[in-house]
């Protein structure tokens, strides 16, 4: 009976334990993202890439924080609705009487021989329409989950995550991945000042009271981002011999190009079978041994680095799992995941790969919610603080008072 009591209430440790309040590791949160991105890719049927969107959105509310590069993710979705609506103009503009049903007569513009093949205006067929619509749909599901992974991971814990043999090359690609966080970041503060000052200005001098300050905030991060690399010797990376670095450069550039083939191959179904799985597995294997011959020139250093835990493991199980599984409806029913444009009707609604899609909102359920900001941390009960253990493998929880939140959370960077 004791063993009984014991266990259950170990059982029960470990499911609070779970549960405590943390951030995930940024790559679960990539990898999961792309599964979803990966079957978004193999689909044009509005059922799935709504549900996707929907699971994607979902999971963004339940599971961002209070950082700045939280608050990007609005831009993403602003930046997919601008890609739907383009995609259906170039359409309009650019030819679209692929099919019998015409929804409008547009006078043609005439173009010079040299220019046949292309339509400026004429005709539009609701066939055409549908098709940039879809087109468009899935390129902005894509879109979007980037920048659900962009919202939810932390961009310095994932270039604490790099290997040493791309850690410039993460920097470069981290850097990036900052803009929009960082903008939207500046845009908020902006405004805040201005409605702190009674600014009751619209139109054109808003903009103007606007744009200016967000850019000379982009001007100052940039220069202390380049003194900061600077400063950790980014650039620098030991002695090798040129055979070395011919060898190392000839492992990548091959593993990569293996690793682009494969990519292709997986995502399109009409390519022979070798070129997809195997071809992918000898890149990647490839390109590892690169990255390992590499990595030796580069010495870094980690300060606490980030651990997988089970949760980490779901989060991104359930990415791969949503890719695997469309992916192997896309070759069971290829008319359930591609919708006919040759005749106009309502695009099926297959239930299995649609399951298979909301695999893909489990984080929201089976991850621990993201650390509260500091000033909600009184409104916590004690027994879901994060623990001495958690605090340990989470920096957040243990920076001293008084210091940047985000030095803590940096790599010390790459010494010659």
């Amino acid at each position: 009976m004791r063993d009984r009591v014991t266990g259950a209430t170990g059982a029960t440790g470990v499911v609070s334990t779970y549960f405590l309040p943390r951030d995930l590791h940024p790559v679960a949160w990539w990898v999961w993202a792309l599964g979803i991105a990966t079957a978004a890719s193999r689909t044009t049927n509005p059922w799935l890439l709504g549900s996707m969107l929907a699971v994607v959105g979902y999971v963004v509310v339940a599971r961002r924080g209070s950082e700045p590069w939280a608050m990007s993710f609005r831009l993403y979705v602003y930046l997919g609705v601008f890609i739907v609506v383009m995609r259906v103009l170039f359409r309009v503009v650019f030819g679209g009487a692929e099919g019998p049903t015409i929804l409008l007569r547009l006078p043609e513009v005439p173009l010079p021989a040299w220019a046949a093949g292309i339509r400026l205006f004429g005709d539009v067929s609701a066939e055409s329409v549908l098709g940039g619509l879809y087109d468009g749909l899935r390129l902005a599901t894509m879109v979007i989950c980037l920048g659900a992974a962009n919202a939810l991971a932390n961009p310095k814990r994932l270039l604490k995550s790099m290997p040493s043999a791309l850690y410039e090359v993460g920097t470069a690609v981290v850097v990036a991945l900052s803009v929009f966080p960082q903008l939207a970041e500046s845009v908020l503060r902006v405004n805040r000042a201005r409605r702190l000052r009674g600014s009751t200005s619209t139109g054109r001098r808003a903009l103007r009271s606007v744009v200016i300050p967000v850019l000379e905030d982009a001007l100052d991060r940039s220069l202390r981002l380049a003194a900061s690399m600077d400063s950790r010797g980014y650039g620098r990376a030991g002695e090798a011999t040129p055979r070395q670095r011919a060898t190392t450069g000839l492992f990548m550039v091959t593993g990569l190009v293996g690793l682009c083939v494969g990519v292709y191959g997986t995502l399109d179904g009409t390519t022979p079978a070798y070129l997809g799985g195997p071809m992918l597995a000898v890149g990647l294997v490839v390109g590892m041994t690169g990255f390992v011959l590499a990595g030796r020139r580069v010495q870094r250093t980690r300060y606490r680095p980030d651990r997988w835990h089970l949760a980490e493991v779901v989060t991104a199980g359930s990415g791969v799992l949503v890719a695997v599984l469309v992916l192997t409806s896309s070759s069971a029913d290829p008319a359930a995941l591609t919708p006919s444009l040759l005749q106009l009707s309502w695009p099926l609604l297959a239930w299995a790969p649609l399951a298979a899609v909301w695999v893909g909102v489990l984080p929201a359920f089976l991850s621990p919610p993201p650390v509260p900001p500091h000033d909600e941390l009184d409104d916590v009960p004690d027994d879901r603080l994060p623990t001495r253990h958690h605090r340990d493998h989470h920096p957040s929880h243990d920076r001293p008072h008084g210091r940047s939140h985000g030095r803590d959370d940096e790599s010390v960077g790459s010494r010659p």
